[in-house]
């Protein structure tokens, strides 16, 4: 997958410590937990798939979320708009 730059981006985190930057866009979004609606803060980056990738999802690969660490924190994944 590569970094791609969000509609609306807020902040680029991670360049500070040598990485290339991963461009996020801060919001809060409306989640269902228990049965009952709460609103969380969330931070939303977007990703764009190689030609190869995209390939292998229309032959049927899944799509890996890697999280490092042992601590999981909730995570949402989500198809964005057809660019124009």
């Amino acid at each position: 997958m590569i970094i791609a730059r969000i509609a609306g981006a807020t902040r680029v985190i991670g360049q500070s410590q040598g990485y290339l930057g991963l461009p996020l866009r801060d919001e809060l979004r409306e989640v269902s937990i228990g049965g009952e609606t709460v609103r969380c803060r969330a931070m939303v980056t977007a990703w764009e798939p190689t030609p190869d990738e995209v390939e292998r999802i229309k032959s049927g690969a899944p799509i890996y979320l890697c999280v490092l660490g042992i601590a999981h924190p909730p995570v949402m994944l989500d198809v964005g708009e057809v660019p124009e």
